[in-house]
């Protein structure tokens, strides 16, 4: 599946719909964060108008949910 270009805020708004919430930004980057019944997930996603592929394959990864799911 290729992935589509796609801002952070417009990433993170797909990711708040699995359970993740903004903890904290330092400068152009925010910080999301997901309880699960093991562990939390923490993932710094960058506030930049397009995210680069490799980042955003790390940032799927690193979210525990599927390409298929986030981007139907």
């Amino acid at each position: 599946m290729k992935l589509p270009q796609i801002s952070g805020k417009e990433l993170i708004k797909k990711l708040m719909q699995f359970g993740f919430v903004v903890t904290r930004q330092k400068g152009s980057h925010i910080r999301i964060e997901k309880n699960t019944k093991n562990k939390t997930i923490k993932i710094t996603v960058p506030n930049h108008k397009e995210i680069k592929r490799g980042t955003l394959n790390q940032i799927i990864k690193a979210s525990e949910i599927s390409k298929e799911e986030l981007f139907p």
